[in-house]
């Protein structure tokens, strides 16, 4: 299996056996770091951590000279100068890796209308009904690598194969800079000597649970009986498991993709144990995803937080409404309820809220009364002015004279993977 450095890395020759493919997953190679080497092509070649240069950033984003002394993204740039001392520090600039990405898309798009973006970065593609027009899907994918090269000037690694589950453990074997083709006769081949933690789905804990029952590879995933699976890891994950280490995925290509979750986080510019204050930013943050919600036209049916302390350990809490809402007051005396129920007092340096299970705003029946609606009618106002004087001029008072706390907010991160 490579690794994020690029070792152990494996491609396909030209012209390899594709049949029974269809489905591509390509991902840019070190997007962020590719696209400011772009822009600076004196960057070329060195170790480049994409971060604010102070302590308290965490690494966006590093080249694959970085990654070789062990530089991971998420990792505190701190801890990523110890491992790499002559890295380059450069801080990230979004818009321009938004400008790249809609780029890259583009060019998705002008080879199949069945594009299913990840996220900045990476995305699936159908490419089955496309043959007569461009070609096999190796051909296929070939094309798509020379055109990324070509007309936005970094590179991407794509993996072919018959199912999205495949296809995306393909891409990550061959990176950088390189296509991995798994036809379907080939599959289970190709799967069997994978570490379980290849497969969709298995985090850390999953790892060790599996590991500690001697499960280690996928070939082992699939000959350990169902119970014995399920005991380790859970119904639903051991049956999934059980299905994709078999090759299983029945998940198509979707085009139009729900939102799951709109959430917000911010990492202080120095530990806070100030508990009103820790409050006072949950409900800041509460604000923002409501105000994200209800221009999104969501609702949410779950309220999440995340609070990372001092020594970077992370905690999660998350609990179910009664009832869906848009109303950021709702959602922030939820994530202070959630708050008070940690024990931990340590310092902390990073609080985020998070709304899931998103539905669309009045796909419910109606209530007879609503409890949130003063709130909802001040938050609507709130919206308005926001709208017509700009983000940052409008806030409650509570949250007045707080912003010398904030640091940049990093690269968008799901919760859960920290």
């Amino acid at each position: 299996m490579g690794r994020g450095d690029g070792s152990g890395r494996l491609i396909s020759a030209v012209g390899a056996d594709d049949s029974g493919t269809g489905i591509l997953h390509v991902d840019m190679d070190a997007f962020f770091a590719a696209v400011e080497i772009l822009h600076d092509p004196s960057l070329r070649g060195l170790a480049v951590i994409i971060g604010a240069p102070d302590g308290r950033s965490v690494v966006s984003s590093a080249s694959y000279e970085a990654r070789r002394y062990g530089v991971r993204s998420a990792m505190p740039v701190s801890q990523a100068l110890r491992l790499c001392p002559i890295a380059k520090v450069v801080p990230p600039n979004f818009s321009s890796y938004q400008a790249a990405s809609a780029q890259v898309m583009r060019i998705f798009e002008s080879i199949t209308p069945l594009v299913e973006p990840l996220s900045i970065d990476e995305a699936f593609l159908d490419v089955r009904g496309v043959r007569r027009l461009w070609g096999s899907p190796g051909e296929i994918a070939g094309l798509i690598r020379r055109r990324v090269q070509d007309e936005v000037g970094i590179t991407c690694s794509v993996g072919v194969a018959a199912t999205k589950h495949v296809a995306k453990m393909a891409s990550t074997i061959s990176k950088p800079d390189g296509m991995l083709i798994i036809p379907a006769a080939r599959t289970q081949e190709f799967l069997d000597p994978r570490p379980v933690g290849a497969l969709w789905g298995v985090g850390p804990k999953a790892v060790e649970a599996l590991h500690r029952r001697g499960i280690r590879l996928v070939r082992d995933v699939r000959e350990t009986p169902p119970d014995a699976l399920e005991r380790a890891v859970g119904p639903a994950l051991g049956r999934r498991l059980q299905d994709l280490a078999r090759g299983l995925d029945a998940r198509e290509v979707e085009t139009t993709r729900v939102e799951k979750s709109i959430g917000h986080e911010e990492t202080f510019d120095r530990d806070i144990s100030d508990l009103e204050l820790l409050r006072s930013e949950l409900l800041r943050l509460a604000d923002r995803v409501g105000a994200r919600l209800r221009t999104s036209g969501w609702c949410s049916g779950t309220v999440a937080i995340k609070i990372r302390f001092s020594d970077f350990s992370t905690l999660t809490r998350s609990v179910s409404l009664p009832e869906p809402t848009d109303v950021g007051q709702r959602i922030g005396e939820t994530a202070l309820s959630l708050f008070d129920q940690i024990d931990r007092r340590d310092p902390v340096r990073l609080v985020g809220v998070r709304a899931e299970k998103l539905r669309e705003s009045g796909g419910g029946a109606p209530a007879l009364w609503d409890d949130d609606e003063d709130h909802r009618r001040l938050e609507g106002t709130l919206d308005d002015a926001r709208e017509k004087f700009g983000v940052g001029m409008i806030t409650r008072a509570r949250h007045v004279g707080r912003q010398e706390l904030r640091g940049a907010p990093g690269k968008p991160r799901p919760f859960g993977r920290d």
